[in-house]
């Protein structure tokens, strides 16, 4: 059953729909904060209802492991991590089980909450070998949940239809007011499937936030940019439109959230994700012991967008490029990989 603020993930887990994201620990480009205190921010975001994280980047299993090892069972957070096969591997289940026990270890526990694999290569079909393993591992108690990352909507499909109802229950994939691209098949394959998204890049990088609002363009790489802006900034400067039409969007969803009042830009960009059944959860990126926005993102869910709304958005998106994304930038994850 799927609430306002809660979701199944599977038919025994239900979640938030709002994740925190642990990416921006991969570099001191986002910012760095000593171990302990990145341990509190997660503790703060726990108490405030935040109970699940996901990525595996830099050191983000090692701190997740750390910060529950010391935690009652039943008050452990939910932790996603990945599994990622960007170079050519001899799958065997001995590969696939060491790369299971290896996050195992990181994260301190006999069991990871949701495994999420991601596979480059399509024209090596060992993805399906490998996806097998790990569903071994998931009868053996090793993983609880099994989802992918990144795979377009075709390979979803297939792999949906080869292993059956049940046994992949989510896939992460970029989805935002910008970022489109899952309107375009994975929506129709999640509903037949009985699987979630877990949307991320929402706020593409903190760009569709009330800061960027009347701001100049930037230099995509000036020292006032993250990665995370820099790559969304590419994005909307080269697949979607221009600045000047991305200031009218910011404009129009500014416009929005004052009709509701005491919300943001970015509560609205993230609530005009959840609002789409298809969508679990979005996992938006947290500077951890750097900055909190709980209070902030718990505003989501104290209003819902009109059709009067959704219609100012869509006006706004009609004038931009959103609706070819899918063709310039290819399905869902074809940007990691070579085409």
């Amino acid at each position: 059953m799927q609430t306002e603020t809660h979701f199944a993930l599977a038919p025994a887990t239900t979640l938030p729909r709002i994740w925190i994201g642990l990416w921006q620990l991969s570099s001191n480009a986002w910012g760095s904060a000593p171990a302990q205190k990145v341990r509190d921010a997660m503790a703060d975001y726990v108490a405030k209802g935040y109970v699940a994280f996901a990525d595996h980047y830099g050191p983000a299993e090692d701190l997740f492991g750390q910060f529950i090892k010391h935690l009652p069972e039943g008050g452990r957070p939910f932790g996603a991590t990945k599994w990622s096969v960007f170079e050519p591997m001899r799958v065997t289940f001995e590969a696939v089980q060491a790369a299971v026990e290896k996050s195992c270890m990181r994260m301190q526990t006999d069991r990871i909450d949701l495994l999420q694999f991601f596979w480059k290569d399509y024209q090596d079909r060992s993805y399906v070998d490998a996806l097998q393993y790990l569903l071994q591992l998931r009868s053996s108690g090793r993983i609880r949940n099994l989802g992918l990352c990144n795979f377009d909507t075709r390979r979803t499909d297939e792999v949906c239809t080869v292993f059956g109802p049940g046994c992949i229950v989510s896939n992460q994939v970029a989805f935002s007011i910008i970022d489109i691209r899952p309107l375009h098949g994975m929506d129709d394959i999640c509903q037949r499937h009985n699987i979630k998204v877990l949307a991320y890049g929402t706020l593409c990088g903190g760009l569709l936030t009330d800061r960027w609002l009347g701001q100049p363009e930037p230099e995509l790489y000036s020292g006032g940019l993250n990665p995370s802006q820099r790559k969304y900034l590419d994005v909307i400067l080269k697949a979607w439109g221009t600045w000047e039409l991305f200031q009218t969007l910011l404009r129009a969803l500014r416009d929005i959230a004052d009709r509701h009042q005491n919300v943001s830009i970015a509560n609205v960009a993230v609530r005009w994700v959840l609002e789409h059944p298809f969508v679990g959860a979005v996992i938006i990126g947290a500077r951890l012991g750097l900055s909190d926005h709980a209070e902030e993102n718990n505003r989501v869910f104290s209003f819902a967008l009109s059709d009067w709304d959704k219609a100012e958005i869509e006006a706004v998106l009609r004038q931009s490029n959103s609706a070819k994304m899918i063709m310039t930038i290819g399905d869902c994850g074809a940007e990691y990989r070579d085409h």
